[in-house]
This record gives structure tokens, sequence and C-alpha cells, in this order.
């Protein structure tokens, strides 16, 4: 399908996804979409299908991912999505990231070190952004050490859709599942301080006792989304830093800046994918225009990061920019639930990288960074780095 005519004039927007020109600058479409004249568009998609009402306003997505009409669904359920967020919300804990920051910490330094044994330049993809994130839900979830390989490849092949044959990705998560029913019912035998044995206490103390089955998808889908999600944005963030070492610089100078700097990158990240759909089970009014019931919405956060109405100079990365009301995570009943956790491990990846590798450099141009086909979050295929 070509480009698509779309609603009110003024907004000529052509087919969705929008790709920019540069891996690292913003579409050019992305100002089109949140400018007065431009109300809530509807857009054909690239892949086909029926059009989609696109929203880029940061007021808009911010209502979006908070307002329940805007559904996961076409039916307008998610109850059992909802209880299960808020059963996990009582154990992905701030708390409990800050417990994990040593393990990960240990993680982090240990891939380093298998960095600068190997060749140069090395891939951080490979090399670290990967296999940091999948061992860190490794340390959650309770599994030993010793199957770590194993958990990473599986998760990688549920993810790589593009690096894997059909046969190859089912038989991952065949595997994938065995292996988690096993680790499930261990954990009911013998529980320990995971998050798994944490979960069964919580539900069986309270009369509520879940089968095995919908601990083993909890846990499958903690492992899914954590890895690619945290793994993508390690890939991201980098380059937008050493794309201009000056702000490398400043890091080194000034390590208090890492936790607002993490929040900046995310911020500025222009390479998340095009986001889950949402489906309004009602009539609502958006940017001056009412979108009908049974509408398919999908929101563009990164263009919604970029609004002048919400940030200053929102096309500056301001490494020390505070406060800073980003929705990388999310909104409402629409935040990430393992946001703690993702935020230490970003720390904590940036710590190590400043501190072992301070002369961190591109092995390529940065135009000439390959994206990653298929996710949900973006990212890079490799980052090829020197130091």
């Amino acid at each position: 399908m070509g480009d698509a005519e779309v609603a009110g004039a003024g907004c000529p927007l052509g087919a969705f996804p929008y790709v920019s020109k540069h891996p690292l600058e913003p579409p050019e479409e992305w100002a089109a979409l949140r400018a007065e004249g431009c109300p809530v568009p509807e857009v054909a998609l690239r892949a086909g299908g029926a059009p989609v009402r696109v929203l880029a306003r940061y007021a808009d997505v911010h209502a979006m991912l908070s307002d329940p009409r805007f559904a996961r669904d076409p039916g307008g359920t998610g109850e059992q999505h909802q209880l299960w967020r808020r059963l996990l919300g009582r154990v992905l804990t701030g708390k409990q990231a800050a417990a994990l920051r040593p393990r990960i910490a240990a993680i982090g330094h240990a891939l380093v070190d298998a960095m600068e044994a190997g060749p140069r330049p090395a891939d951080l993809m490979a090399g670290f952004a990967d296999p940091l994130p999948v061992r860190v839900i490794g340390v959650l979830l309770g599994v030993p050490e010793r199957d770590w390989e194993r958990f990473a490849y599986w998760s990688g092949a549920l993810y790589g859709e593009d690096r894997y044959g059909e046969r190859e990705i089912a038989a991952a998560g065949e595997d994938l599942m065995a292996y988690l029913g096993d680790h499930v019912a261990r954990k009911r035998r013998e529980p320990g301080d995971d998050l798994i044995s944490q979960v069964i206490g919580i539900t069986d103390a309270a009369g509520r006792s879940l089968p095995e089955a919908v601990l083993v998808r909890i846990a499958r889908g903690l492992m899914v989304s954590g890895h690619e999600t945290t793994s993508s944005a390690i890939g991201k963030l980098v380059p937008a830093l050493l794309d201009d070492r000056a702000r490398w610089r400043r890091l080194l100078d000034d390590r208090s800046l890492v936790r607002t700097a993490v929040e900046e990158l995310l911020r500025f990240d222009v390479n998340r994918g095009p986001g889950m759909p949402r489906y309004l089970t009602e009539d609502i009014e958006l940017g001056g225009e009412v979108i009908p019931k049974g509408s398919t919405t999908l929101s563009v956060i990164d263009a919604a990061n970029r609004d002048e109405r919400m940030f200053t100079d929102p096309d500056e990365l301001d490494l020390g920019r505070s406060p800073n009301r980003h929705i990388s995570f999310g909104a409402g009943a629409h935040s990430c639930v393992g946001q703690a956790l993702a935020r230490t491990e970003l720390q904590v990846a940036l710590e190590i990288l400043l501190e072992r590798l301070p002369g961190l450099d591109l092995a390529v141009p940065p135009a000439e960074l390959v994206r990653r086909e298929g996710q949900l979050t973006g990212g890079f295929e490799r980052v090829p780095v020197v130091w």
C-alpha cells in the first residue's frame, strides 16, 4: 500500500511507521504529527491492513497510555493482565532492584572482561548489551548460572525472528516452556529468594494459589520482555553518547550525572518500535477531534518525548535535564512494571562502561548503524566499538 490520505488538511503524511534518513535522528514526519494543524491522523500501515490512528503529541500519547478506554484487545478485556501487573508490582520494586545492583555489576564486569580478551572491534550488542539483561533475569527468576547460556539462546530466538528460522523459533519456545515448567515446580518444592518463589508465597498466603501454567507464562513474559527492551536500550544509549564525544567526556568527568543521563537518553531515543496497538472501547476526544469507538490507535512515544509543549529544547540532549517527564516507560495502567529494574540495569551498564572502557568509541560512522527489524523496541543489529 502506498501513501495514504489522512484525516485533516495540511497533514501530508505517508504510510506508517516512518523511517528517518539517519539512525540517530528522528523522522521528518514527527514534527508534522505534532503540529497544531494536524489532528490525530488516520494513516495506512506499510505492512497493509486497516488504517490506524497515530498519536504523537505528548498529551495525547500520555492520555492513551493512562486511559483504560484504550484497551489492549478489541474486546476491551484485560482484567487478567492487570491482575498479573498488580502482583508483579509487589515484587518488582525499587528496593529489589537496588538489592540486585551488586549482582548486575558483577555480571557486567565479567562481560567486559570477555570483551577485553576478545578481538577488536568488538560488537557491543553481542558482547555486552544482549547477554547482560538476560543473565539478570536469570538471577531474578532463580535460574542456576549453569543454565544462563541456554536461557539466553531461547530468549534471543523468541525475539530475533529475523535471525532464526520458524522451526528453530518453535523449538526454542517449546524447550523454554518445558524448562520453565520444571523450574516453577522446583521452586514450589524448594522456594528461594527469587521472584517466582515470592509470587508463589504471596498468592498461596492469600489463598489464591496460581496454577503452574500461569506461573510459567509470567516467567516467560518477564524473560522475553525484560531481555529485548533493556538490551535494545543499552545498544541505543551508547551510540547516542558517542555521536558527540563531548557527551561521553562530560560523564567521564562527572559520574553523578549517570542517573539523569539515562533518563535523558531514554527520552532522546528515536529508534523505538511502533508500539502496541490499542483499541478504543468508546468515543473519545483527542486533538480537538472525536475518535470513534472501535478505532485502532498507535502511539509514537519517541515523537511525544520530543514535544516542545512539554520539553525545553527537545532536540537537544541535555545529560542533566531535570525534571524529565518522558514517557519511555509508559504511563498509568500501561506503565512498565519492570521499570525500576530496567533503570538500575541501564545505570549500572553505563557506569561499568565508563569505568572500564573510558576510551570507548564507535568503530563505524553512526550513519552506518543498521536497525534491527521486527522488534517491539527497535535497536541496532550490531554496535561495533573500539577502545
